[in-house]
């Protein structure tokens, strides 16, 4: 048996914005929308996002009813994805004039002590995606 891919599946508060940012923002394609989830792709790169914006939690009466819905608003912006690219440097050109850089990569890509040379962004809700591409070979 042998794993080939894995899609993480993105927390968003509004679903229009979310899209609109990675259509616009990141450079991916939308390739399905229906309201409270989507694809997105960009070359090999594929990203699921899924509404999450039940603010009925607030509403409790009482601290003793549990949130459940799996969907609350408090929910979206809490995840992080890490994508492998050849280029890092060109792409963090191209996304550093799109105002999507975390404060931690607003100088440069950097060089991590594991043996990536990378930098991180952040999408409309704050779900932070890693852009990276190795430097020293995995052994």
């Amino acid at each position: 048996m042998h794993l080939t891919q894995t899609i993480p599946a993105l927390p968003v508060r509004d679903m229009t914005a979310a899209v609109a940012c990675y259509r616009d923002k990141f450079g991916f394609t939308v390739v399905h929308h229906d309201g409270g989830f989507a694809v997105v792709v960009r070359d090999d790169a594929e990203i699921h996002l899924w509404e999450s914006s039940d603010v009925s939690w607030e509403q409790r009466s009482s601290m003793e009813r549990p949130v459940r819905s799996g969907a609350e608003s408090f929910i979206a912006g809490t995840a992080s994805c890490r994508i492998k690219v050849d280029e890092v440097d060109a792409l963090y050109d191209e996304l550093k004039a799109t105002g999507v850089l975390h404060k931690v990569s607003l100088e440069a890509v950097g060089d991590t002590d594991f043996g990536t040379r990378e930098f991180a962004t952040l999408d409309v809700d704050g779900n932070l995606i890693s852009f990276f591409r190795w430097v020293t070979p995995r052994g």
